[in-house]
């Protein structure tokens, strides 16, 4: 925190200092490090103080990624995403809520829906109230046992393989800014082909926006005829109106079941693991630069996969 403040006041005394003065210092601070590096064998060990330094200052000025030699950006990158983790599990934290369920309780639970298994959850409710047990109907539901029997009808995967054609998915990932701000990035993927059909990113989801994104996605003598998507809240009554205006089916997944929506997920997980997780977001107006970037580089590498390669300066 000193060094900071140290360099928060020669920052705000540069302007009344000559330039030579400035590149003359910056010379010797160079010399300096030259020196002293061709002494240290190994790795250079750093204190949470100076990760702290270099975090901070990279946050006000990305550029000085360019003037580091004793650390490398995939390392700045790398102490940027555990800072956003200890960010989040401290915003999220708990602070209270519901008592914790006994674990003896959760057994008699399961114990009763196995023994009686016509008896659905507020008939259990019910008799554990007469046996003293306060609990709500949903947390019998959660622990009541599980049946074998399988659902009538054909399997999610039997669908499908008879619809995949005519079918597309959509799906919401996030990406951490560099102030620990979230963006929101919408994919829209054809399941024939995995053809990525749109991308953008936005900082306030609502449902009018996915709206008019599904409506720029498709035009509207080639839509699918079903589209699968999560039971998130924001796909509310804004979208299922369009999509039925523009007369595709709303396929919503089961709850819980993100395996359903795999074609989009495994799309998500390719964007992360090949562009997102490599670059610190200063802005949205950046992530959208390079996601529309990746989706170039996507559907030509997708219709020849054996030719094309990243290309990191493109990218960055």
């Amino acid at each position: 925190m000193v060094g900071l403040l140290s360099f928060l006041l020669r920052l705000l005394l540069s302007p009344f200092r000559p330039i030579s003065r400035l590149e003359a210092e910056n010379a010797a601070l160079r010399r300096q490090l030259m020196v002293l590096q061709r002494q240290v064998r190994g790795r250079v060990q750093f204190t949470n103080s100076d990760r702290l330094f270099f975090l901070q200052l990279y946050r006000w000025f990305p550029s000085i990624v360019k003037a580091m030699t004793i650390i490398r950006p995939e390392t700045l990158v790398r102490w940027h995403r555990a800072g956003f983790r200890r960010y989040w599990r401290w915003k999220s934290r708990n602070l209270g809520g519901r008592p914790p369920i006994a674990a003896g309780l959760r057994v008699l639970i399961r114990r009763m829906s196995m023994e009686n298994m016509l008896w659905g959850a507020p008939r259990i409710r019910g008799e554990l109230l007469k046996l003293g047990f306060a609990v709500a109907q949903s947390t019998v539901a959660k622990y009541m046992a599980r049946t074998d029997g399988r659902p009538s009808g054909q399997s999610w995967g039997t669908f499908l393989r008879n619809h995949r054609p005519q079918m597309a998915a959509m799906d919401l990932f996030v990406v951490p800014t560099i102030g620990f701000s979230l963006l929101y990035v919408l994919v829209i993927v054809r399941l024939a082909r995995r053809e990525l059909v749109w991308i953008n990113v936005t900082a306030y989801p609502t449902a009018e926006w996915i709206a008019q994104q599904i409506t720029e996605a498709f035009p509207w003598n080639d839509v699918p005829r079903y589209l699968i998507r999560d039971r998130d809240g924001i796909y509310s009554v804004a979208v299922t109106r369009r999509l039925r205006a523009m007369g595709i089916r709303d396929k919503p997944i089961t709850a819980g079941s993100p395996w359903q929506n795999s074609f989009a997920e495994r799309l998500i997980g390719t964007i992360r693991r090949e562009c997102v997780d490599h670059i610190v977001v200063p802005g949205e107006a950046h992530l959208r630069r390079i996601l529309r970037e990746y989706a170039r580089y996507y559907k030509r590498a997708s219709q020849h996969p054996s030719v094309y390669v990243i290309e990191e300066n493109s990218l960055c």
